[in-house]
């Protein structure tokens, strides 16, 4: 077949899920002509999982896409059918927001803005090789024969290459939701010098709502109060639709069990490495002997379909053995499954052959995002997507990549645990896995990434706006609780009914409200709160105050990480001819090419004397330069 000439764009995205969508909308939007190939146009922002958005960590990445210009966040606000921000009974740095999507609703909308988009082309294609001149990527060849030509690449091709669905003894090759695969970029890719490895994900089965009894059910309502995720919105009110709580049961432990030789899993018809933290239920009951019964969520798809999605108890076993396992759940006795469950295995890369800014090492102008960087979920991608756009342009600009470190952004704690540490399973974000989680809270991402996002050309006036008349709300209200005073007189009645001690005094706002029996409604209550701000900067004032001293412990232990990271290495730096270091470091430091000396500290096999040999060398090239 003899290729033509289809066109010539900027950038190029290839794929359109969650990773491709905020790629291709930064590009254009800071200006790039931009082309985003998909298999299907219904794959665009499909949810093919959890129909929701956001989670403990995950709910952390939404606002700092939204902070810094992306597009989830405000799609998630338009489509949401229940919203709920998790983690209330413990500290604001692990406040985490989830909604439930209506997930048609969010394709749709997601389509509808890449559609509106100008600068934005999509086409309905697989790409199957990548142009690369001089060691540059310069274009895509897709299966129609089209050579589209462009000054940069992203590749966000999801769980679609190679993926092979398996349920039971039945195996075939398609796509999520009976959609197409990507069957010739792996070998291509390959071709490239790229390393590729094999992970599995999977997904539970709908069942037709009509033949769920909710009513031995726990009903799970969403919060009163509706927390938007985007900070261009200041108050959110549908009416919500309710989930439901349910276990499994004995019966359904015994169904597992006596057929766990048929699952593909545990019959070693599936060898890639699945995600720890959303495990099968196979995986469930072989881990955990011990435990009768596992706590389920049933939850609704759309507004518009019957589909309930069956959250905790993914499977891969066969048709026929699904059916009786899900109706030994409580409330699932009479189910009508519509969608099987399943699993699906699919090519990805090491993402330790990225560079920081998610450029791949063997050849430039050709970047990555999203489980095609070994990730897992929705907001992993997403994120993902938007530096790589970002620095997509950044980098056929000419300008200096865009990179955030672990001390500013969820999203740089997932960046660097990927290119640094490698992943050997799907990664997912959790807020464990952030030091600075205190400082890095959901509330004030727009305080930390949104002057970022306008400096780079992507966050808009509108929203630059309204994050400085945030800022200095904020100033401003923090200047007042410390000048204004409260007398025991106002106070002392209300400490008391709430389980606090009298005060003797006049204190400050300030100082009131800094006891964990004070909050913010309870200074309107004696006529001291402030009507003029939104509730957004009560709640963060109220943080700012009550956790102070952890805050400003939390900004040394950053500035002493900055040190290090503000130490730069030469990417073109040969370690095997610096003498000291261990052969293993040599090896580790030579394979991911760190740019500081902090990133280099967290390469697994590169000790803190190997560090000081690193810091030894800086210090003679500096005096020999």
């Amino acid at each position: 077949m003899i290729n033509f000439n289809a066109g010539i764009y900027d950038i190029i995205v290839v794929g359109a899920g969650h990773a491709g969508c905020e790629a291709a909308l930064a590009s254009a939007r800071m200006g790039k002509k931009t082309l985003v190939i998909t298999l299907s146009l219904d794959s665009i922002a499909m949810m093919a999982c959890n129909p929701s958005i956001g989670g403990t960590g995950k709910g952390q990445l939404v606002k700092e896409i939204d902070a810094l210009g992306g597009e989830m966040g405000i799609n998630a606000d338009k489509t949401f059918i229940q919203s709920r921000l998790l983690n209330t009974a413990k500290g604001p740095a692990v406040h985490s927001l989830r909604t439930q999507a209506d997930k048609f609703k969010y394709h749709e909308q997601m389509k509808k803005t890449l559609e509106d988009e100008k600068n934005l082309d999509i086409v309905m294609d697989e790409v199957v090789d990548i142009i690369v001149e001089d060691n540059k990527a310069t274009g895509v060849i897709t299966k129609l024969g089209c050579e589209y030509h462009s000054k940069a690449v992203i590749l966000s091709t999801g769980v679609y290459l190679n993926s092979k669905i398996h349920i039971g003894e039945v195996s075939f090759n398609e796509g999520p939701n009976g959609l197409g695969y990507a069957k010739s970029l792996t070998e291509n890719l390959e071709k490239l010098g790229l390393h590729m490895r094999r992970f599995k994900t999977g997904t539970p089965a709908r069942i037709n709502r009509d033949t769920i009894d909710f009513s031995v059910m726990d009903i799970q309502e969403g919060d009163e109060k509706i927390t938007p995720f985007s900070f261009m919105n200041d108050e959110l009110d549908i009416e919500q639709v309710p989930c439901y709580l349910t276990r499994t049961t004995k019966k359904t432990k015994e169904i597992i069990l006596e057929n766990i030789a048929r699952s593909p899993i545990y019959a070693g018809k599936i060898d890639s490495t699945g995600a720890r933290y959303c495990p099968s239920i196979e995986d469930k009951i072989m881990r955990f002997t011990d435990k009768e019964s596992h706590q389920l969520f049933i939850e609704p798809e759309g507004l518009n379909t019957k589909e309930m999605y069956i959250q905790g108890i993914s499977t891969s076993l066969p048709l026929e053995v699904q059916i009786p396992m899900y109706k030994s759940i409580k409330g699932l006795e009479n189910a009508k499954i519509m969608r099987p469950a399943y699993a699906i295995e699919y090519d990805c890369v090491d993402p330790t052959q990225l560079k920081i800014n998610l450029e791949l090492k063997c050849v430039e102008n050709l970047f990555s995002a999203g489980q095609f960087n070994g990730t897992s979920g929705y907001e992993e991608a997403a994120s993902q997507g938007l530096i790589a756009g970002i620095n997509a342009v950044r980098k056929i600009n000419g300008e200096e990549p865009f990179i955030l470190d672990r001390s500013e952004a969820y999203i740089g704690v997932l960046i660097d645990d990927l290119v640094t540490k490698g992943t050997n399973e799907p990664y997912r974000i959790m807020t464990s896995r952030a030091e600075y989680r205190l400082y890095l809270r959901q509330d004030n991402a727009d305080m930390r990434l949104t002057q970022k996002g306008y400096e780079i050309g992507l966050a808009t006036e509108e929203r630059y706006r309204r994050f400085l008349t945030k800022k200095e709300q904020v100033e401003n209200e923090m200047k007042r609780l410390q000048i204004d005073r409260v007398t025991p007189n106002e106070i002392n009645e209300l400490l008391v009914s709430k389980g606090g001690s009298e005060i003797k005094v006049g204190l400050s706002l300030y100082e009131i409200l800094k006891r964990p029996e004070v909050n913010y409604k309870m200074l309107e209550e004696i006529g001291k709160g402030n009507e003029d701000i939104p509730n957004e900067v009560k709640n963060q004032c109220e943080v700012m105050t009550k956790y102070k001293g952890y805050i400003d412990k939390q900004l040394k232990q950053i500035d002493q990480f900055k040190k290090l990271e503000n130490k730069k290495l030469d990417e073109n730096i040969d370690y095997s001819s610096i003498d000291g270091l261990k052969i293993e470091a040599r090896q580790k430091l030579n394979k991911i090419k760190p740019v500081s000396i902090g990133q280099a500290s967290r390469i697994s096999g590169v000790s803190p004397a190997d560090i000081s040999v690193l810091l030894i060398y800086l210090e003679q090239m500096r005096r020999k330069n």
